[in-house]
């Protein structure tokens, strides 16, 4: 592929005053490190208890310093469209390096205000017994973020848990969508649904069709 590091996003063009770099060769790069990192064929049983004959490791590439950047510039480029979100997060561990990411990424790149949270699994048993960590307002306009949708149980829980706290979710954004079910289950909610990817690109079909 050549030079794989990230182009200067300022010789990109401005949509909305957000710098936007995400475009075919960005998007190349990430299917390229996906195939090569986080890709493993074979039999695998998922959270949901079905059997797969693919994985997807995501945090082999969003922890890869490359990975990371080509996904935060991806996940600007989807905020663009969403001026009123003033914060991003998810359901740790998969939105932890995304959201760390976007964040950096953010500062400098037209949204410096940008906050972020992450939501654990279950409630802290000590100190603030915090389910949701980060400096997130009650009533703000979030994104939720994610490495890798099956069925969208994980930002699922996620935005509960934010909705619990009076916040509205604007879109739920993910690198890879296994096309299993995410985006009918968001949609039969008024949720936006906005993958980088899709499964198909990394030449694998989906276990259905959807």
């Amino acid at each position: 592929m050549g030079d794989r590091g990230i182009q200067n996003p300022q010789c990109q063009g401005r949509i909305s005053g957000v710098t936007r770099a995400w475009g075919e060769e960005h998007r190349a790069q990430l299917v390229a490190l996906l195939k090569r990192d986080a890709l493993r064929l074979g039999t695998f049983t998922l959270a949901s208890g079905r059997s797969s004959h693919y994985y997807i490791d995501g945090r082999r590439v969003t922890l890869l310093a490359e990975g990371s950047q080509l996904i935060a510039v991806g996940m600007l480029d989807l905020l663009a469209d969403y001026p009123e979100v003033t914060a991003v997060g998810g359901l740790t561990l998969g939105a932890d390096p995304i959201v760390g990411a976007t964040l950096a990424l953010a500062a400098t790149h037209g949204r410096p205000g940008l906050r972020g949270f992450l939501v654990r699994k279950q409630a802290k048993t000590h100190g603030t017994l915090n389910l949701v960590e980060g400096p997130l307002e009650p009533g703000s306009v979030v994104a939720i973020v994610d490495d890798v949708a099956t069925t969208g149980g994980s930002s699922a829980q996620a935005i509960e848990a934010v909705e619990a706290l009076g916040c509205k979710v604007a879109l739920v954004a993910v690198v890879l969508d296994r096309l299993e079910g995410a985006a009918q289950a968001f949609e039969s909610r008024g949720l936006v649904f906005r993958p980088l990817l899709t499964i198909r690109d990394l030449g694998v079909e989906p276990l259905r069709v959807v």
